[in-house]
């Protein structure tokens, strides 16, 4: 339950840290953490549950870019989290910088924090 609770504490870091440094991808004016909260949860369930079967159903062309569509797939789950929350981006070059940056973020983030059997073992 733990780590469960630190994965939205992260990805909701991440999406304000986001949208705090790059202007295509932004809260509404007046949007509270709980709108942070509900975008942070709806991106950790996406990941979690969108991500593995469109990466399945791209998978030959993510073989022929080398993995680089990844970063596309990465961008459509951002589209779909926005259309569902506060969270709005602008256009699809818009969600493409934005999942780039997403994941060097969270990539920096889960490097401070270490791996999750690192920390049960303290």
């Amino acid at each position: 339950m733990r780590d469960l609770l630190l994965r939205l504490v992260l990805n909701t870091l991440t999406l304000w840290i986001v949208t705090q440094l790059y202007g295509g991808i932004y809260f509404a004016r007046g949007s509270g953490l709980g709108d942070y909260l509900l975008a942070g949860l709806i991106f950790g369930l996406a990941n979690a549950l969108l991500k593995p079967i469109l990466l399945l159903l791209t998978l030959p062309f993510n073989i022929l870019t080398l993995g680089l569509f990844t970063l596309v797939v990465n961008a459509v789950i951002l589209i779909i989290v926005a259309s569902l929350t506060p969270l709005d981006v602008r256009g699809f070059g818009g969600a493409l910088i934005g999942a780039l940056l997403l994941s060097v973020i969270s990539f920096g983030l889960n490097l401070l924090i270490g791996p999750s059997d690192r920390r049960r073992a303290r």
